[in-house]
């Protein structure tokens, strides 16, 4: 008994050694909004966290994954032991059934971004009960209208996801087993015959590896039924493609190629229509070669290239980002995503600021 007790002591400071040693301690990372009603209008939540280091953090940027989301935050450096906040507002006009979005936050502290998740149900406008099934495509309704997998790896082989559909009509409606879409893509639905007011499953299945592609992806399949109203129904496929990376020993990982970028932040100031060109020192720290695989912009107005995509160890060059703003005005928050053979890390994100005038 009296080593069980040790043991469990140990754990214990395990445990809160661990919680210490995040930077951000956030006091929550995932809310939950429950039933918002989309006649209301936004709700807002605050993610307060403290600063857990010697030394003080700033907040750089935040990125949320959707439009209807308008973040904040602390804009002065937070000082060791002091606490800060994320701020949070979802806008649920238009947007009946469940959400969940995600806020990126870049600090001048780790290269590594922090996830930040809110959730909950929205009720349609007029409507006193929440419904999962806000989206129609002919008799069949879904909970969104298109299929998003989230993280795929670039394995050979098939990644599924289940989405659920309700029939809505007043006849059954019969999958024919067949449908139109890229070679990386499978649909199945089960039951293949669905009753007036039965669910079903329609299971999307992604070879990240046939895709051949880095970061966020968009596709479309065509799903061909008998129903009366709508026979060929036609959804978008997304996915977001990254490098799969087998555990390694620490020996292994000591020995392991390693990306650090000089900033994970700038400022582009002021932009005229004709765009701008940026650089920033990507370093390889590792002891194996590093090789960028894909630079990816969160936006068309976006590119990124490197002068020098493989980095032997030790070795420095410069990743050069061009903004064109397009049509563009104002204040613009972009990002630009950096994939490469780095295990420990290789997924790093830059984001900039720029004024086009």
């Amino acid at each position: 008994m009296k080593r069980l007790f040790v043991l469990m002591f140990i754990v214990a400071g395990w445990n809160a050694q661990a919680q210490q040693s995040k930077p951000l301690q956030f006091k929550e990372e995932i809310f939950d909004f429950g039933t918002v009603a989309e006649d209301d209008g936004p709700v807002t939540h605050e993610f307060v966290f403290t600063n857990g280091t010697n030394r003080p953090i700033k907040i750089m940027n935040v990125q949320a994954s959707c439009g209807c989301t308008t973040p904040g935050w602390s804009k002065d450096p937070v000082a060791p032991g002091k606490t800060g906040y994320i701020q949070a507002s979802f806008n649920p006009k238009g947007r009946p059934g469940f959400f969940n979005k995600t806020l990126t936050v870049t600090t001048d502290l780790d290269a590594t971004p922090l996830v930040l998740q809110i959730k909950g149900q929205v009720n349609a406008a007029g409507s006193s009960e929440p419904s999962d099934f806000q989206a129609m495509n002919g008799s069949w309704r879904l909970k969104t209208g298109s299929f998003n997998l989230g993280k795929v790896y670039r394995k050979d082989e098939f990644t599924s996801r289940d989405f659920q559909i309700l029939n809505s009509g007043s006849k059954p409606v019969t999958y024919s087993g067949k449908f139109t879409g890229p070679s990386y893509i499978k649909v199945d639905v089960t039951p293949k015959t669905l009753a007036p007011g039965a669910k079903g499953n329609v299971k999307i299945s992604y070879n990240g590896k046939l895709k051949g592609a880095y970061g966020f992806q968009s596709d479309n399949v065509e799903i061909q039924t008998d129903d009366e109203i709508n026979p060929v129904k036609s959804f978008s496929v997304y996915a977001t493609l990254e490098d799969y990376f087998e555990p390694l020993k620490p020996e292994d990982l000591a020995k392991a190629p390693q990306l650090r970028l000089g900033i994970t932040s700038l400022d582009f100031g002021t932009v005229s229509a004709s765009g701008a060109t940026r650089e920033v020192t990507v370093t390889n720290s590792g002891k194996k070669d590093l090789t960028i695989r894909s630079l990816q912009g969160n936006c068309s107005c976006v590119t990124a290239s490197a002068t020098k995509p493989t980095l032997k160890p030790g070795e420095s060059s410069t990743i050069k980002i061009n903004f064109k703003p397009q049509d563009r005005k104002g204040t613009q928050q972009k990002a630009v995503t950096v994939y490469s053979n780095d295990p420990r890390n290789p997924v790093q994100r830059l984001t900039f600021s720029a004024y086009v005038d």
